[in-house]
């Protein structure tokens, strides 16, 4: 390996330059977080790696030996699947835990076949330190401005920011992060780790032009099982607020397009609400439930927006709520997408005409 090409390679760097990314830890190891982009092809199974550790508790040497059958195994099962077909001149980043004992032992073997392989210095344990420090540092600039819109469950904040990037914005969408859309019907299938879901918002940060300002939900400090971090949390109360809002009856169709995967699960749909017995009590749950068994879903969705959702809303600018009072409301005559899309110019135009 030349000068011009160490064997290691330190954060922050410009991964673009590698081939590829290879997380050599276990499938657990990279489930629980892993680099943006980068492919698992692990050197120790789950069950090996808990094989490994229990051993070398007593007898250190014994595991070495272990892990570097199974490490020298997996690498010749690599080779000859996943990389069998790979060419000459192949740059890979490869990473583990912290010690670089397994990415070391794969970069080596693929620098004798002529890969320019290379390894990230200290591992996920650096890259998850970088992630952290640079999240903290990226929202405590002063340059970086969030525009947050608001609004009842319902009036359709998600499309709004969505044909915001359609028409040139920057947004960050934190329930596509998160995988949840932020409320007990909000369950879009398995979360992230609060691990990964700080990686991915650290990946949707880095690429932002610091120029132009930032479009996103009001959400709570929670979404789902996982939470906002507090740099973040603060930056979003020190932002200007936008309010939107429609119709009831706009809403309860804007929902039922949405969520249109309930009628087909009506059981699943009432063992969702049975959990709001307590706080909205038995009777009310009972008349939900009713609705949901005959397939009355206009009515459904409008009674959980007024006696649900609509109770839970903390208005931006009161006591209870992290947010500024709203700056202006920007009315929806229907949840058409002519009308999201005239709300969006608006927006930008307005952004766009603001002095330096």
């Amino acid at each position: 390996m030349s000068l011009e090409h160490p064997e290691h390679i330190c954060l922050p760097h410009d991964l673009s330059e590698f081939d590829e990314i290879i997380d050599v830890r276990s499938p657990g190891e990279f489930a629980d977080d892993h680099l943006p982009e980068a492919r698992n092809l692990p050197v120790l199974s789950n069950i090996q790696r808990s094989e490994v550790g229990s051993l070398y508790k007593k007898n250190p040497f014994e595991a070495r030996r272990l892990g570097a059958r199974y490490v020298s195994e997996s690498i010749a099962g690599h080779l000859a699947g996943p990389l069998r077909r790979v060419q000459p001149g192949w740059n890979p980043l490869l990473y583990c835990w912290r010690g670089g004992q397994r990415s070391s032992s794969f970069a080596s073997v693929l620098r004798s076949i002529g890969w320019r392989a290379r390894t990230l210095e200290g591992g996920y344990k650096a890259y998850r330190r970088f992630v952290m420090e640079d999240l903290d540092r990226r929202l405590s600039k002063p340059d970086l401005h969030f525009r947050i819109i608001s609004g009842l469950t319902g009036v359709g904040k998600t499309r709004l920011l969505h044909i915001l990037r359609n028409e040139g914005g920057q947004i960050v969408d934190l329930e596509h992060l998160a995988n949840h859309r932020g409320s007990l019907l909000g369950a879009q299938g398995s979360q992230p780790t609060q691990r990964l879901f700080e990686s991915r918002l650290h990946k949707a940060l880095s690429i932002l032009d610091p120029a132009r300002p930032v479009f996103t939900e009001a959400e709570s400090n929670r979404i789902g099982s996982v939470y906002l971090p507090s740099a973040l949390w603060r930056k979003f109360s020190e932002s200007g607020v936008v309010e939107l809002t429609l119709s009831i009856p706009e809403r309860v169709k804007l929902l039922l397009e949405d969520y249109a995967h309930f009628p087909c699960a009506p059981d699943t749909l009432s063992s969702l609400v049975d959990q709001l017995r307590k706080l909205r009590g038995h009777d009310r749950v009972e008349q939900w439930r009713t609705s949901i068994s005959e397939g009355r879903w206009t009515e459904f969705v409008t009674s959980l927006l007024e006696n649900h959702y609509d109770l839970c809303y903390r208005r931006p600018g009161s006591p209870n709520s992290n947010y500024q009072a709203p700056a202006e409301k920007l009315p929806l005559p229907d949840c058409s997408a002519m009308a999201f899309r005239e709300v969006a110019i608006r927006l930008l135009e307005s952004q766009s005409a603001r002095p330096e």
